[in-house]
C-alpha cells in the first residue's frame, strides 16, 4: 500500500463529525488527530489482539495500545469473560458488593509493598487524591514534582504548570524538581523545609533510575518528613507485576496504579501504607479526610477485570513476554536504521517493555517534521504506532512486519535527511506536541 492510496475518506468524514461535537474531536488529548500527519488520522471501528481496524476498512498492528492501557491485546478472552459475568449480576449498588474487597485482596497480593488500596476510574483521580493524603497528613501546603515527567493529573496542581494552563488560578504551591539528581532535590526540600507534603514522581521512565537514586529519594522524605509517592500507571505491571517498587525494592508511602491494571477497562488504584490510607477512612481519630470518592470507582465489572489482569499476568508471565517482544522490536528497529543510515536520527529508547522512539533532524534536534514523515510512511505500511509499546498480543510475525515497514520507512527518512529538507515527504501541516500554547 502506498502512501497515495492511503485516503480514509470515512475516517476523515468521522472527524469532522467528532470536531462537531467533541471539543478537540477525541477525550484524550494524546489521541487527537492532531498528533498524526495531516489527512490521516485513522477513526479506529474495532480490535482484537495486536490489531486495529479503522473505519475504512484498514487494518494495523497496533502499538500503545489505548496509551499503554491494553497490554494483553484488546478483547482478551480471559478479561472479557471476567467482564461478562459480572456485568450479568449487576454493575452497581448502594453497598459495596463482595467483588470489592475480593479486588483488594487481590491486588494488595500482587503489590504486597501496600497494605491497603482504594479504586477509582482514571489515573488523575489516584494521583491527586495521593497529593490531598500527602498534605492531609504533613499539614504542608507544597508539593513537588519530578519536572522530568510528562504527565500526572488533570488537576489544577499539575496542569498549572504546564503551557496548557488556561482557566486555572495562579499558585505558587507546585514545586519541580529533575529526575536522578539527589543533590538537587535535597536543595529544594531545604529551601522549602517544612513546607513540601510529598514528592511524586515516575520512579522509572525511559532510562533506568541511576544506582541508589529511589533509595537515596526515601532517605531524603524521610528525613524531611515528606511522603514519597510513586506514579506507577505505566510502570505497574509492565516492569514487574508489583511496578518499579517490586522490582527495584524501594518502598514509597504511596503509589498509584492503572493503564495495565484493567487492559483497557477503566479502574486505577490508590495504595499504600495503612497509617496514611486511614487518614481517608473511618477508623481514626482525626478529623475527616476526603480521600476518594467515586460513584462509579467500584464498578464490579471493571474490578473483575482488574483480577483477570492480574491472574493472566501471574499465570502466563506477561511482563517476560513483553520485554522479548520489546528486545526483538528494539534489536530489529535498531537494526533498519543502521542499514538505511539513519541509526543517529531514529532513535528507539526506554526499557523493552515500554519502547518509544525519537526522531531527530539533521542536526540531531527533536523534529516534529520528521516525526510527521516516519508516522506518515508507517501508516501506509499498515502500523500504527505512537511509540514502540508493545502488547503481549503480538506475534513474532507482526515484529517482522514491523521492522520490514520500518525500513521502508527509513530508506524514505534518509532521502529528506539528504535533501536538508523534510517538508516534501510531509503531504501537509506537521504533528504537534500535545503540551503547547497555542491550537
Amino acid at each position: 500500500m502506498t502512501t497515495e492510496e492511503f485516503e480514509l475518506p470515512r475516517s476523515r468524514q468521522a472527524n469532522e463529525r467528532l470536531h462537531a461535537l467533541i471539543p478537540g474531536g477525541a477525550h484524550t488529548y494524546a489521541k487527537g488527530d492532531d498528533q498524526y500527519p495531516e489527512g490521516l488520522a485513522p477513526v479506529i471501528s474495532h480490535g482484537r489482539g495486536a490489531h486495529v481496524w479503522d473505519v475504512d476498512g484498514n487494518r494495523y498492528i497496533e502499538y500503545g495500545s489505548g496509551l499503554r492501557s491494553v497490554s494483553l491485546g484488546h478483547a482478551h478472552p480471559r478479561v472479557t469473560e471476567a467482564v461478562r459475568r459480572e456485568i450479568d449480576r449487576g454493575g452497581n449498588f448502594v453497598r459495596p458488593s463482595i467483588v470489592e474487597v475480593e479486588a483488594a485482596e487481590r491486588f494488595l497480593a500482587t503489590v504486597p509493598t501496600a497494605d491497603m488500596v482504594k479504586f477509582a476510574k482514571n489515573g488523575s483521580d489516584a494521583t491527586t487524591a495521593a497529593v490531598r493524603l500527602a498534605r492531609a497528613v504533613t499539614g504542608r501546603p507544597r508539593v513537588a514534582l519530578c519536572g522530568d515527567h510528562p504527565f500526572f493529573s488533570v488537576d489544577d496542581w499539575f496542569i498549572g504548570t504546564t503551557p496548557m494552563s488556561a482557566g486555572i488560578p495562579a499558585t505558587d504551591l507546585t514545586v519541580t524538581f529533575p529526575y536522578g539528581d539527589l543533590p538537587a532535590t535535597e536543595e529544594l526540600l531545604t529551601r522549602h523545609e517544612g513546607e513540601i507534603a510529598c514528592l511524586i514522581l515516575e520512579p522509572a521512565t525511559h532510562t533506568e533510575p541511576p544506582p541508589g537514586y529511589l533509595a537515596g529519594l526515601r532517605e531524603l522524605a524521610d528525613r524531611h518528613g515528606c511522603v514519597l509517592v510513586f506514579d506507577e500507571m505505566i510502570t505497574g505491571f509492565r516492569w514487574s507485576e508489583a511496578g518499579a517498587q517490586g522490582l527495584y525494592g524501594v518502598v514509597p508511602d504511596l503509589s498509584t496504579f492503572g493503564k495495565a491494571l484493567g487492559n483497557g477497562f477503566a479502574v486505577s488504584a490508590l495504595a499504600g501504607r495503612r497509617e496514611l490510607m486511614e487518614w481517608g477512612g473511618l477508623r481514626h481519630s482525626g478529623d475527616r479526610v476526603f480521600l476518594l470518592s467515586t460513584t462509579h470507582g467500584a464498578e464490579t465489572h471493571s474490578l473483575a477485570a482488574a483480577m483477570a489482569v492480574q491472574t493472566t499476568y501471574a499465570e502466563e508471565g506477561v511482563t517476560a513476554r513483553l520485554h522479548a517482544l520489546g528486545e526483538r522490536l528494539a534489536a530489529g528497529v535498531r537494526g533498519a536504521a543502521e542499514a538505511m543510515g539513519v541509526a543517529d536520527h531514529l532513535v528507539v529508547r526506554g526499557r523493552a517493555s515500554n519502547l518509544v522512539f525519537a526522531t531527530l533532524d539533521e542536526s540531531g534536534r527533536p523534529s516534529q517534521e520528521y516525526r510527521t514523515l516516519f508516522l506518515r510512511r508507517l501508516l501506509a505500511g499498515g502500523v500504527l504506532a505512537p511509540s514502540f509499546v508493545v502488547s503481549g498480543a503480538l506475534g513474532e510475525d507482526d515484529i517482522d512486519r514491523t521492522v520490514d515497514v520500518v525500513a521502508q520507512a527509513c530508506a524514505v527518512y534518509r532521502k529528506a535527511l539528504d535533501a536538508g529538507d523534510p517538508g516534501p515527504w510531509l503531504a501537509g501541516r506537521p504533528v504537534k506536541p500535545v503540551f503547547r500554547r497555542s491550537v
